[in-house]
């Protein structure tokens, strides 16, 4: 329906999921409003196993919606690497998702795409249910046009026959995928999408146990009872589901019993006391004035009762019909206490009403919701972690609580997280800062960089909040932050040969690359040894490439002929050569300008560093 992105709410400074319409769907008016259908109806739900939706709109001719980022895999992901879960596993997880099914149940949403895609396995061990992209509330329980929504491995047998779903319709994708967390396998496949469809129409789901050996009769119990075809043999919904499961995974079950439910044509263990379960004649019997089982031994020894989960529920529809006889008689009680009803609601208990729940919703919507209720409210504000600026967070009395109608309740609204003064953690170790982040309310992400500077080594050289900005003096309770440290300075390598140099930097994780690498003279430092170190990055970072300036030693330049000159013409000669000059000491005065040279030491024609000193030979008699 939509693609989805990582962004950030500029506002409260947190990281969300976006979920954006393709764009060739949006002049679609049933995608667009199917697609706005999901964040109202995700919106009215608030659960801890459900991602939340925080906002929905439009920008730029595009619909979108904000969603809760969780950083997690998939259900299908967790399959994919294990093929089939332990028995604790599959427990633990299932048990997440019919908590959270079991809330939006109760909101009236069927979520009519359950599936292991849609279920988030978080990094930090929370498990939530989302995309309620095609929800629908349970009064709109029939499909529009001729297609036929969600995956068809785990469609219910009356969404593919009469195109109908309600709550039972999720609880059987929920057996489908206790099936395959169980076995790693679906229970119907097929070359065509239609062959997997006729499968859940007219076949039973087989027991896990029969492909896992780990599967225990109860588990079979679980899935089979959750797969039935016939949607009344099924658990009523999600919450109905979610007792016996929480009771097999914390042991609350005695050894070998099972839910009792109705006779299917399915062999299942004998009852055990804690399942005794009542068949129509007794109920009757218990009508007439028994008041227990055991009254009735006179009649004689009790028909078997069918054990199993399934077959106990199916005698719930032979109950159901022997109820319809006694609708009449009801409905004469019925009026019989109609006048004592009026007052109850009117001026006894009943006029009391209870505290809706109106925790993340637009404050305009809670106070509707308050006011629909016969209740006033006030608002107030708080910080909220997890609750939005601007949103309802809670209710004081709590939700719930019973109140006359036309009392007053306090409506907290969301000022997002409270901000913290932030503690100086430039120039701490990382281990110290890591540890003024978590006391000062925060959270420690990650080390982004390390630079080379003139600090130690895994000194803190900056804290940047997620917007990857030095952090100010104050910040959102539990916002991330993330930090540069130092990673000690560069080695000093001028004067050192090109190899120890090399060896040197590679230490600290510099790359010597040749291609920033030079060659020049240089008069103090020898041919080989480096001059200086080449950067082209500020900063310079681990990893980071560096060239080595290597001395080629001293330029040489010649010495040039001097002799025949006079004496003081070739010490001038020299001198503007670059050289310096040194001569008999006697010649001096009038006997320096009739002198000529003779000679130079080192001669002429050699090469030498400029600044060489010239010894000048010379004679008075030319």
């Amino acid at each position: 329906m939509g693609g989805g992105c990582l962004a950030k709410d500029l506002r409260l400074e947190r990281r969300v999921a976006v979920k954006v319409m393709h764009e060739h769907l949006a002049e679609d008016e049933n995608f667009t409003r199917r697609f706005e259908q999901e964040a109202r109806s995700a919106a009215r739900l608030a659960h801890p196993n459900l991602v939340n939706v925080f906002d929905q709109g439009h920008d730029a001719g595009r619909t979108y919606l904000v969603m809760e980022y969780l950083p997690s895999i998939t259900l299908r992901d967790l399959l994919k690497q294990q093929k089939r879960l332990t028995i604790d596993q599959a427990l633990e997880i299932g048990e997440a998702v019919l908590s959270g099914l079991t809330a939006a149940h109760r909101a009236g949403i069927v979520h009519r795409d359950l599936k292991p895609e849609n279920v988030m396995l978080a990094d930090d061990g929370r498990i939530k249910l989302g995309d309620f992209g095609l929800a629908r509330a349970v009064s709109a329980n029939t499909t529009t046009g001729q297609a036929l929504l969600g995956t068809i491995a785990y469609l219910s047998p009356e969404l593919v026959t009469r195109g109908i779903a309600d709550a039972r319709s999720d609880v059987y994708a929920f057996g489908i995928m206790m099936y395959e967390m169980l076995t790693g396998v679906q229970p119907f496949t097929g070359e065509q999408p239609m062959q997997i469809a006729y499968q859940h129409a007219h076949s039973e789901v087989p027991m896990p146990s029969l492909k896992s050996d780990e599967a225990t009769p109860e588990l079979d119990e679980l899935v089979r009872w959750t797969t039935q075809r016939e949607p009344d043999e099924r658990p009523r919904d999600a919450g109905e589901a979610l007792e016996y499961l929480s009771a097999l995974r914390h042991g609350v079950l005695p050894p070998g019993a099972t839910r009792v439910l109705p006779l299917s044509g399915l062999d299942g263990p004998s009852l055990t006391p804690s399942t005794t379960v009542l068949d129509g004649a007794q109920q009757d019997l218990l009508a007439a004035g028994a008041t227990s089982i055991h009254e009735t031994s006179a009649l004689g020894a009790q028909p078997e009762v069918p054990t199993s989960a399934i077959a106990q529920a199916a005698a719930g529809g032979r109950r159901r019909a022997r109820r319809g006889r006694i609708i009449a008689v009801l409905v004469v009680l019925a009026i019989a206490v109609a006048g004592g009803l009026g007052w109850w609601f009117g001026q006894g208990p009943g006029s009391q009403v209870s505290v809706p729940t109106v925790s993340g919703l637009e404050m305009d919507a809670a106070v509707a919701m308050l006011a629909e209720a016969d209740l006033e409210a006030n608002i107030t504000e708080c910080s909220s972690l997890d609750i939005a600026a601007g949103l309802a967070v809670s209710t004081e009395p709590a939700t719930g609580t019973r109140l006359d109608r036309g009392s007053t309740v306090e409506v907290c609204q969301s000022t997002g997280p409270e901000l913290i003064p932030v503690p100086t953690m430039v120039g701490l170790s990382l281990k110290d800062a890591k540890r003024e982040i978590k006391a000062n309310g925060f959270v420690f992400g990650s080390v982004l960089e390390e630079r080379f500077s003139d600090q130690e080594d895994q000194v803190v050289l900056a804290a940047l909040g997620t917007d990857g900005d030095a952090l100010g003096d104050v910040y959102p309770e539990q916002g991330v932050v993330d930090l540069i440290v130092s990673a000690g300075g560069i080695p000093d390598v001028v004067g050192l040969s090109a190899e120890k140099a090399t060896a040197a930097l590679e230490d600290v994780k510099l790359v010597v690359d040749p291609a920033l690498g030079s060659e020049n003279y240089h008069a103090e430092i020898p041919a080989g040894d480096v001059i200086s170190l080449t950067v082209n990055t500020d900063p310079v970072r681990p990893g980071d490439a560096v060239g080595l300036e290597i001395s080629l030693g001293p330029e040489l330049f010649e010495v040039p002929a001097v002799a025949d000159l006079p004496l003081r013409e070739a010490i001038s000669a020299l001198e503007a050569a670059g050289f310096t000059t040194r001569t008999n000491p006697l010649f001096t005065g009038v006997i320096l300008d009739q002198a000529v040279a003779t000679g130079t030491d080192p001669a002429a024609g050699e090469r030498v560093p400029a600044g060489t000193e010239i010894y000048i030979t010379g004679s008075l008699f030319g």
